[in-house]
């Protein structure tokens, strides 16, 4: 971790006022600016374009500003800040400077394909809502911008965790901060005016964009096509394990407020905005296992989400949907292994069966014991399901009812990391094509898959069909429910694992997701165990008890 963070901050600088001579062949003038590129061969590559005012003094936790009409000609070499996080190791992005002012994007350019109407795809970067950003070079655009020069691609960055995400309500003076649950959406849709506004100065058309991105981006591009500002903005949508049901709900977000003020030591939003940036950075360190999700607020995400899908608010959009078969597979690096995961595990799984009623546990029961292995990887099934596969089925199923265009996808390529298998974010080295970056594949992919799913993610970005010359990629709907399975030899397969979809689906309605508040009082004392030999041993035995329990009333 240490070559990743020198070689990430090496890469740091400050874009400055360029006052002399600049090579105009690698200028655009936007109406916030000249932005100078860097040419790479055929490339122009961009980095660190203000796409609104930094959110800094009286615009803390304040709604996103368009940036100021400029004439100036700035250097677009340096990636901005990534939003302040915690550092962690599978998101590089993390060992970039830091900053509030973070709301800068990048842009890749070919120039080598001279047309002036080029689709545009905008990448938004997961990591739960609270880590990621742009400088991930995971996200660098120049491969897939190198192989298909009729695509220009943006990767924007937007506030995360306790900059981007806090209900301030319950808060004295919080009244005057309506939006702050959801401000990394709203910057979402300021970068998304941005390049509406100038993406033809670039050579893009803007009324051909695509939005997409992974897991809290895939969460991102499914919640965007539902919001009215942001209509008009985008075309097509491509959401990678990533639905409408990665939100929280008002009182799902309650936790976090009470953690911000008391490690804040703040009593009203006075006192927050006194805080330095040091100490948003150390708060955030102190908080790190916490953070929110975006906010049924009713307000700019309606209380179902699932609603505008299933109405046909979103049927002008174009839909690409899809899930990895063993998502929940990443999180035995995330939690530190597999025994802490094995705990984890079942204390989530003790949580969320609480909440269900009596027949909907017989449900869970039902589903546990229709499949084989060990308890753990049937626990892991179920979540693969109901956080992930069956709530982007659902989205599908609206937005094709209504008439929008619909492709689902379900990847099976496995990860060469042991028991990670077709693991969450595995897929993003394939469409990025950026071969190296093995933090979630284990080893260097196969080039001819990632140019096959490059050229899926590119024709649905142009025409809103991602069928490649020798596949044909059937529409998804309820009657057929195609799914392309995108595996060595991609296929399309109609309605996959049917049995455990009729099973889980009506467990929707209680929108089960990833809050790490389920393990909230376990976890930090079970890793601990997790070192400790027989300590360990014992948790897991005990842990496999209280399942079967669990199933068993």
């Amino acid at each position: 971790m240490n070559e990743i963070k020198t070689l990430l901050r090496s890469r740091y600088g400050v874009n400055q006022i360029i006052t002399g001579e600049y090579d105009e062949t690698l200028a655009v003038k936007c109406r916030n600016g000249i932005f100078v590129g860097a040419r790479l061969g055929d490339l122009t590559a961009f980095h660190g374009i203000p796409f609104a005012k930094p959110p800094v003094g009286c615009l803390r936790w304040k709604a996103p500003q368009p940036p100021e009409d400029c004439s100036d000609v700035f250097e677009a070499y340096y990636n901005g800040k990534t939003a302040i996080q915690t550092e962690w190791y599978s998101e590089q992005a993390s060992y970039y400077p830091q900053g509030e002012d973070c709301l800068y994007l990048n842009l890749w350019l070919n120039r080598s394909d001279e047309s002036r109407s080029k689709p545009v795809m905008v990448f938004f970067h997961g990591g739960s809502y609270g880590w990621g950003g742009t400088a991930d070079p995971m996200y660098d655009g120049a491969r897939l911008v190198g192989k298909h020069p009729d695509i220009i691609l943006v990767s924007a960055a937007y506030r995360i965790g306790l900059t981007g995400f806090v209900d301030f309500m319950s808060v004295k003076g919080g009244e005057d901060y309506p939006d702050a649950p959801n401000l990394g959406i709203l910057d979402q849709i300021e970068a998304l005016r941005w390049v509406r506004e100038n993406i033809a100065a670039f050579g893009g058309d803007p009324d051909n964009v695509t939005i997409f991105g992974e897991s809290a981006g895939g969460g991102s591009a499914s919640l965007l096509p539902m919001i009215p500002q942001a209509k008009g903005l985008f075309r097509r949508a491509i959401a990678e394990s990533g639905s409408v049901a990665l939100t929280f709900s008002k009182q799902e977000c309650q936790p976090y407020t009470e953690k911000l003020m008391k490690a804040a030591k703040a009593s009203c939003m006075n006192d927050l905005l006194q805080l330095s940036e040091d100490d948003l950075k150390r708060i955030n360190e102190e908080l790190n296992d916490y953070n929110n999700f975006p906010q049924r607020d009713g307000r700019l995400i309606p209380f179902d989400p699932y609603l505008p899908y299933t109405e046909g608010a979103t049927a002008d959009v174009d839909l690409m949907i899809g899930t990895n078969s063993d998502e929940m597979n990443y999180w035995i690096g995330e939690i530190g292994g597999i025994v802490p995961y094995r705990v984890s595990m079942t204390v989530k799984f003790e949580n969320d069966l609480k909440k269900l009623g009596n027949d909907d546990k017989k449900r869970v029961r039902e589903f546990i014991h229709s499949l084989s292995g060990h308890n753990l990887w049937r626990m892991s099934e179920f979540y693969n399901e109901t956080m992930f596969r069956l709530p982007a089925i659902r989205q599908a199923e609206g937005h094709a009812a209504n008439g929008g265009r619909t492709y689902m996808y379900y990847w099976t390529t496995h990860s060469a990391i042991p028991m990670r298998r077709a693991c969450h974010a595995v897929e993003l080295a394939y469409v990025f094509g950026n071969l190296e970056e093995t933090i979630y594949t284990g080893q260097r992919v196969d080039e001819t898959q990632s140019d096959r799913v490059m050229q899926m993610w590119t024709n649905f970005a142009r025409t809103g069909d991602p069928s490649i010359d020798d596949l044909e990629w059937d529409p998804y709907s309820a009657e057929t429910r195609n799914t392309m399975i995108l595996a060595e030899k991609p296929h399309i397969v109609q309605d996959p694992l049917k049995k455990q979809r009729e099973t889980l689906s009506p467990l929707l309605r209680y929108m089960i997701n990833p809050s790490y508040v389920d393990l909230d009082y376990n976890v930090p004392y079970m890793r601990k165990l997790a070192i400790g030999g027989v300590a360990a041993l014992t948790a897991i035995t005990a842990s496999v008890i209280l399942i079967k329990k669990l199933l068993e009333r």
